[in-house]
């Protein structure tokens, strides 16, 4: 009970083929998320050469142009 037949190892052998081996869909799966990661990195690489006109600047408090509140 506690090893494994020699038919459990030819099935976890054939899993793991199927899986790992060639060109298997979770290769091709592992390559397209490298791609992926690797793009996001490149664009995020992108956003660092920011100009100092494009900073977040806050909007001039206008104290005069505001209604007074009539009760």
């Amino acid at each position: 009970m506690g090893s494994l037949s020699p038919i459990h190892w030819i099935i976890i052998a054939a899993v793991v083929l199927l899986l790992f081996g060639g060109r298997g869909k979770l290769s091709g799966l592992m390559g397209d998320a490298a791609k992926g990661i690797r793009a996001f990195r490149e664009g995020l690489k992108g956003d660092d050469h920011e100009t100092p006109a494009q900073t977040v600047q806050p909007l001039p408090r206008a104290e005069a142009d505001k209604d007074p509140i009539v009760r």
